[in-house]
């Protein structure tokens, strides 16, 4: 049998393990909350010890900690926002709406581990207490939210942000190398007027600078936060500065600027903000499908499809098929953004289940919401190293561009729309080019008809 310790809270003593950094309240929820293994994220830990420990900061500022106190919470902080302690984070996701479990997870982790710098034993709550020194001046109520926020910003500048970035600028220079290429446009699956492999490409791209606005106005909404409203936005057991200062000096140590919520009724009784950013993840997503989906079709073949563009060969593609090769990269994106759809959806119930003064599925709002945004990098990211980058143009598709019956309509200012879908019934009817049905059917010249029927021309008819 494991080795254990007593530990206490206000309910009373608990058994935990020996070498557990963690206490009572934790050890509670651990029993109560045996559901699943899913926890919260690195980064989510990382935003609470960053709290913890300028508040630590801020409290000895204000004469409200005793110095040596205040700096062996602010080292044991930094250690947990820096993953040293990240084992003993061991709560469930599922567990109370408030992520109260969580917030006392991290007040006990960071007290015993400040007892242990300050030479106590674990455990001693007279050296250094949880609740009354290292949660002071918070509630969960404002913390949990407050870390929600902070994490999504972070994993948005580090790793989304420069993910999207990273993909936009991949497609850009396709679209660039690509222009050109002639190929048919496609409406409604069907063959229509040409245009440009590259200026497809353009369209993608410009999906791509969208997204990463959207993702800026997210990181505007997400920067102002709760902390500060402690139990039900009145900011009681709280100085009015102290929420400012702490969130100075968090800004100051990720380079976001956060700011103190002007009304902290709404910003922890909702999770507005989180609904709207994983709103925005959701859309991006949508993007994403639709750029991946296209990539898939203009590489489907290699014989019997579209094959305008060729796809990396990254792996196999079938355990029965010599020689099959699929679009996986693509297909892996597509099931990413699946995923964050889904996770869209959770988080939106999520946000709709605040009574009063406090939402109470903060804890599976954020987890989907740092999914979300872990998941989007990733595969965005990887999107455009392993497929992207590798794609070439296959010269299926300028050669089809002449057997194209869509061309007729550069005829129309010249013979009308009639005349025109006559040209292209012919043309269809008896398997001659558009180019010879007009020939043959019109007084045009071949001057005339070979300068309306520039497929080139058609891509940018003000050039013309």
């Amino acid at each position: 049998m494991a080795e254990t310790r007593k530990e206490r809270d206000s309910m009373g003593e608990m058994e935990v393990p020996a070498d557990a950094y963690y206490g009572a309240s934790t050890q509670r929820a651990v029993i109560n909350f045996p559901i699943s293994d899913l926890r919260f994220s690195r980064t989510f830990i990382r935003a609470l010890g960053l709290i913890k420990r300028y508040a630590a900061e801020v409290n000895l500022e204000c004469g409200d900690l005793a110095e040596k106190n205040a700096k062996a919470i602010s080292q044991a902080a930094q250690e947990i926002s820096e993953g040293k302690y990240d084992k003993h984070f061991v709560v469930d996701v599922f567990q109370t709406g408030s992520g109260t479990s969580t917030n006392m997870n991290a007040n006990e982790v960071i007290a015993n581990r400040a007892m242990e710098i300050l030479g106590g034993k674990l455990g001693d709550r007279h050296l250094v207490h949880p609740n009354d020194h290292v949660n002071f001046g918070m509630s969960s109520n404002d913390c949990i939210p407050t870390a929600i926020h902070i994490a999504a910003l972070i994993d948005i500048k580090e790793k989304l942000k420069p993910a999207l970035e990273e993909l936009e600028a991949s497609l850009k220079k396709k679209s660039d190398e690509f222009m050109p290429v002639i190929k048919t446009g496609r409406t409604h699956l069907q063959d229509a007027t040409p245009i440009r492999l590259g200026q497809e490409f353009l369209g993608y791209a410009g999906q791509l600078e969208r997204a990463i606005e959207r993702l800026d106005y997210s990181v505007s909404r997400l920067s102002e936060v709760a902390l500060g409203g402690t139990a039900v936005g009145t900011g009681i057991n709280s100085r009015p500065e102290f929420p400012s200062k702490v969130l100075k000096k968090i800004s100051n140590e990720i380079g976001i600027e956060l700011k103190e919520s002007d009304n902290h009724f709404q910003a922890q009784s909702t999770l507005d903000e989180v609904v709207d950013c994983s709103g925005q993840l959701k859309t991006i997503a949508v993007s994403l499908i639709k750029i991946a989906n296209d990539i898939r079709w203009l590489g489907c073949g290699p014989r019997a499809g579209i094959a305008e563009i060729a796809l990396p060969e990254v792996q196999p593609g079938s355990s029965i098929m010599p020689g099959k090769v699929n679009p996986v990269i693509a297909e892996s994106l597509t099931m990413v953004c699946a995923q964050v759809i889904g996770n869209d959806a959770t988080i939106s119930l999520a946000g709709a289940s605040g009574n009063f003064e406090l939402n109470v599925m903060m804890p599976v709002a954020a987890y989907n919401l740092l999914q979300s945004i872990n998941l989007l990098a990733s595969a965005s990211s990887n999107f455009s190293k392993q497929c992207i980058s590798g794609l070439t143009a296959t010269d299926k598709g300028p050669h089809l561009v002449e057997q194209g019956l869509a061309l007729c309509t550069a005829l129309v200012p010249a013979v009308g729309y009639d005349a025109a879908a006559n040209i292209s019934k012919v043309a269809f009817k008896t398997g001659k080019t558009v180019r010879e049905v007009a020939l043959q059917e019109t007084k045009l010249s071949k001057e005339e008809v070979d300068a309306l029927l520039d497929p080139f021309k058609m891509t940018a008819p003000g050039l013309g």
